[in-house]
């Protein structure tokens, strides 16, 4: 009788061990489902199923460098752009959340990808704030002017520096439409209808283009949105 040798008897338990490996896989994927698809949002923008960076907080209302904080009865937009910041800690997609810039008591309709947060009659709003999970960030300005992600991340009440984006801690990679950013990332620019993606971390996120258009009003509590809105 021919007995198989040693090396033959180790190798088919290793082979039925790596099948069923990949059987359990299998099973644990159907079993949880595809990957969750992004819903679109209020702004008609997808909002993507990942967590905040961190909660938009309470804006003080105090002015930020140039930038002020204006209720519905003293706002004046004659600019008025949009920019799609994008976040990546560690390798992993992460968000802006909604209500950035915006003072309490806001106004708050919907709830998770349908969340839209709106100056009310008693708070104000900032020229740059967000009111979707969207990622977007508005630019509702009483001039044309040039306006960067740090003035974005003090409103916030977020740090921002080359070691640190809010709560997140690592080696920091700014782009804007795709070109990788030198300096300061406070100094990397909302470009009006552009992309700019934050990677804090590591592995770097190569830049992910995304293309967006924003519906619906300027929003309840603007006055004067008369420049075409971009992006």
């Amino acid at each position: 009788m021919h007995l198989p040798s040693v090396s033959r008897r180790r190798l088919i338990p290793a082979s039925l061990l790596a099948m069923l490996v990949i059987v359990a896989a299998l099973a644990a994927w159907r079993s949880a489902g595809a990957p969750a698809a992004a819903t679109p949002g209020p702004e008609g923008v997808a909002v993507q199923p990942v967590p905040a960076l961190a909660p938009a907080g309470a804006a003080s209302g105090a002015p930020v460098d140039h930038i002020t904080c204006r209720g519905i009865g003293s706002e004046t937009v004659t600019y008025h752009v949009h920019t799609m910041v994008t976040l990546y800690v560690d390798g992993q997609p992460e968000r802006l959340p909604a209500g950035i810039g915006i003072t309490s008591p806001a106004v708050t309709t919907g709830s998770g990808a349908s969340t839209f947060v709106d100056v009310g009659l008693h708070d104000c709003l900032y020229w740059l704030h967000t009111h979707a999970n969207d990622g977007i960030v508005h630019v509702e300005a009483p001039r044309h002017g040039t306006f960067t992600l740090g003035e974005l991340f003090a409103i916030w009440g977020q740090p921002l520096s080359a070691t640190r984006v809010g709560p997140a801690r690592g080696p920091v990679v700014v782009f804007v439409n795709g070109h990788r950013q030198a300096g300061s990332p406070g100094a990397a620019v909302l470009v009006p209808g552009g992309v700019v993606q934050v990677d804090v971390g590591r592995p770097v996120v190569a830049f992910r283009p995304v293309t967006f258009h924003v519906t619906g009003v300027c929003g309840d509590g603007t006055n004067g949105c008369v420049t075409p809105t971009k992006g």
